[in-house]
């Protein structure tokens, strides 16, 4: 197992997951000790890079596209003090960040991991329920309905509807937007069958955000409900098709049988013969090399 330990945080890998931990230093944003702990499959990564600094290095996690909703929601637009997939690294650390990395890249090697976009979320964002307050409104969300209250900053248009309550099932989409300069930033539900919102400030719908320092929590709740409707790549499903039949494959073998002992060994073989390949060819370095293929003799 590998684990490195910083003030900004503790992220571990145990060969299928790494598990993130957010720090108590002051530089870690409010939105990554709210959002607390977080597990990303391997098959959700798309990479993972350490980028030395003369002060303190950084370690950054790259998730497939489509994988995880709060990314989904917030289009790269999240600052690096919320940004729960980077690390920051004390220069006496950078030795165990590059065993960290060289011990994911193995394992996305070994596992064959896909790296393109996703049809369905591999995380299961915020846990609800989930309330937060900022801008001009407090939102709550226990799963399947989302009610939105005003506070004194609102404009009177809004007020005067009182409390907005609401299903996920109604909703067509929503949007997460951070404040830019004098620019209001906001938080939008989009109801199914509606025309174009109006203006932040006047949508009762929306949530317009100031710039203040609670503004990244609607990200949280945008991401909560995000993860609860379907994926922006999903297929729609074939009516015609028979119950049952969506990610139906080969009949099952009992687990543990002869076919899957000489199968997963057949496997482990043609990767080794594989990442052989790969370091002859010069797309592997000597080191990675050896590291991917402990990690395959491991498995023997």
């Amino acid at each position: 197992m590998a684990e490195i330990i910083q003030k900004d945080g503790t992220w571990s890998f145990d060969g299928d997951t790494v598990r993130i931990v957010p720090g108590r230093d002051k530089g870690v944003g409010l939105l990554r000790q709210t959002l607390g702990e977080v597990a990303v499959p391997l098959r959700a990564l798309a990479g993972i890079s350490f980028e030395p600094g003369r002060k303190a290095g950084r370690l950054r996690l790259r998730l497939r596209d489509g994988a995880d909703p709060l990314l989904q929601v917030t289009g790269g637009r999240l600052p690096d003090a919320s940004d729960p997939y980077r690390l920051t690294v004390e220069t006496d650390r950078t030795g165990v960040a590059e065993y960290f990395v060289d011990e994911v890249r193995g394992a996305l090697l070994l596992d064959q991991v896909e790296t393109g976009p996703t049809r369905e979320y591999l995380l299961p964002g915020p846990a609800v329920p989930i309330t937060a307050g900022a801008g001009d409104g407090t939102v709550a969300f226990d799963g399947d309905r989302v009610s939105l209250e005003w506070n004194w900053t609102a404009e009177e248009a809004k007020r005067s509807g009182g409390t907005r309550a609401f299903r996920v099932a109604d909703l067509r989409s929503v949007e997460w937007s951070p404040s830019k300069g004098l620019t209001s930033g906001w938080l939008r539900f989009l109801q199914a069958g509606t025309a174009a919102p109006a203006s932040p400030k006047y949508d009762p719908f929306t949530v317009e955000l100031f710039g203040f320092k609670n503004d990244p929590l609607m990200a949280l709740v945008a991401a909560a409900v995000a993860a609860r409707m379907p994926h922006p790549a999903a297929a729609p499903a074939d009516p015609a098709a028979p119950a049952g039949a969506l990610g139906a494959g080969p009949a099952a073998r009992p687990a543990g049988s002869a076919e899957d002992a000489a199968a997963d060994h057949d496997t482990l073989l043609r990767r080794l013969r594989e990442l052989g390949e790969l370091h002859q060819s010069g797309i592997l370095t000597a080191d990675e090399f050896a590291a991917a293929k402990q990690a395959v003799l491991r498995r023997f």
